[in-house]
């Protein structure tokens, strides 16, 4: 029983450490795409671009 209260605590250390540095499963690379998208999204909306444009952008960033 000991021992698995141990496993616990350990999984929820290293689940808070991956939390606190905001890699997740995706890693860093995975927030840069999702900010590139959230600014694409942006852009589509304030109409600075178009949606052809829009949807090149998004299948070139693999989204």
């Amino acid at each position: 029983m000991h021992l698995l209260w141990l496993a616990l605590i350990v999984l929820a250390i290293v689940a808070l450490v991956r939390l606190s540095f905001g890699r997740g499963a995706r890693g860093f690379r995975g927030l840069e795409e999702d900010r590139a998208l959230a600014i694409l999204r942006e852009r589509f909306a304030r109409g600075e671009i178009d949606k052809a444009e829009f949807e090149e952008r998004k299948r070139d960033l693999g989204a």
